[in-house]
């Protein structure tokens, strides 16, 4: 199919005012698969996590060398997993390792270890321990339990037996995610703060920094890129109403607003901004998200923390998971660079 062709063709399938903004890579991809399968906000939840929509870059590391998964207690004495990717000592060395923890994508519904297999796989090549967080899920468990789940993980690697267990350096932490993963990270920016624990970086990607599964209406939402992207082909407004009936459903958001602190729903709606750690803001250019994630970015700056910021061009919410988009290649390399950067790894 020449580009012609993919742009009549996706014409009809995009609007107008989007689909001159995205890649023509994207379009080929959305023409050719994406439209031939119904969007999974259309099936019961219960359907889509026997059926996953696996991404190119899902890929079981289980059995991967060096890999290896553990078992982790959350606040409420919860079990939930952890799988950890160390990197080569022929080109690393033989540690302590700094470490990275990572939170996938998904919503707060769906995503598991397999989810960003390959993105933890890329970024232990920095020469760091990965630790890829499987927090829990909604709506099996509440909202929020998320966050605790995370937290413990934090502090397992931080002052638990994770440092020495994992041959790390307790000082040299940095933590990042996807999405909903980046959600769970903005607040733990601000948990190790209060709770004195240095980070070395934030590397939040395409973050969601308000309630907006709690929305009724996209029109709910004060960004101007919510409204303009709400037919965004991977994240439209139908989808994240989806995931919102499950993580923060109407019925519940009074119970929740009561059980956790406001900003824990709003991250942007934060009292303190002072004394953060550096941040890696990185927002899709089209991508209902991409305003309140820059704007989170903003509120750091404000109070006097380093922010760097990259908007990928032509790009829509998922595109981290695309390896046909010339951007995902950039978004490896960029991963990689900023925690060589942020743990001391570049070498003169």
């Amino acid at each position: 199919m020449n580009p012609t062709d993919t742009a009549g063709l996706a014409a009809g399938l995009i609007e107008e005012h989007i689909r001159v903004r995205l890649d023509p890579a994207f379009l080929q991809y959305y023409v050719d698969v994406v439209s031939r399968k119904p969007p999974n906000h259309t099936a019961p939840i219960e359907h889509v996590r026997l059926h996953p929509d696996r991404s190119p870059i899902a890929i079981d590391t289980a059995h991967h060398e060096r890999v290896a998964d553990h078992v982790l207690f959350s606040g409420d004495g919860t079990p939930f997993t952890v799988r950890v990717y160390h990197p080569d000592p022929a080109t690393s060395g033989p540690g302590p390792y700094p470490v990275h923890l990572n939170h996938h994508g998904g919503g707060f519904v769906v995503g598991d270890l397999i989810s960003e297999g390959q993105l933890c796989l890329s970024m232990r090549t920095a020469g760091i321990v990965v630790v890829d967080v499987a927090y829990r899920l909604c709506p099996e468990s509440v909202w929020g339990k998320c966050v605790q789940d995370a937290w413990a993980a934090l502090r397992w690697v931080t002052d638990g037996p994770g440092a020495e267990l994992l041959n790390i350096n307790p000082a040299s932490v940095s933590i990042g995610g996807v999405s909903a993963g980046s959600h769970i990270c903005l607040i733990l920016q601000h948990l190790a703060r209060d709770a004195g624990i240095p980070l070395r970086l934030c590397l939040a990607s395409v973050p969601p920094s308000t309630d907006g599964l709690a929305y009724r209406s996209w029109e709910d939402s004060p960004f101007p890129s919510f409204g303009e992207f709400r037919a965004d082909p991977t994240l439209p407004w139908e989808r994240i109403r989806y995931l919102g009936s499950h993580a923060m459903p109407q019925d519940r958001i009074a119970e929740l607003r009561a059980m956790w602190p406001d900003w824990w729903l709003a991250p942007i709606r934060a009292s303190n901004w002072k004394g953060l750690c550096d941040t890696f803001i990185r927002t899709a250019e089209v991508d209902p998200l991409r305003d309140e994630g820059e704007a989170y970015g903003m509120k750091l700056v404000a109070g006097g923390a380093k922010v760097t910021f990259k908007r990928y061009l032509g790009c829509p919410h998922t595109f981290m998971y695309m390896p046909f988009l010339k951007q995902k290649d950039e978004y490896d390399r960029d991963a990689v660079d900023a925690l060589k950067l942020a743990h001391g790894l570049y070498k003169d």
